[in-house]
């Protein structure tokens, strides 16, 4: 839950930055989020979720 929860706020972060320097509108913006708010309620979302678990499993094996 806390690793979902980084990553919907770092996408947050992501998408105002994008907004306030204008290398995106508002309109698209606002796509884009309905789009992963629908997706989110699909048959996919298990295996996006099962997808994002691994990517941040992997991510946390890197030993640097």
């Amino acid at each position: 839950m806390a690793i979902s929860l980084s990553v919907v706020v770092l996408l947050a972060i992501v998408l105002v930055v994008m907004i306030r320097s204008g290398s995106i509108k508002p309109g698209p913006a606002i796509v884009a989020a309905l789009f992963g708010f629908f997706l989110a309620s699909t048959d996919m979302a298990p295996s996006i979720n099962r997808f994002m678990n691994s990517i941040s499993d992997m991510i946390s094996q890197i030993s640097f």
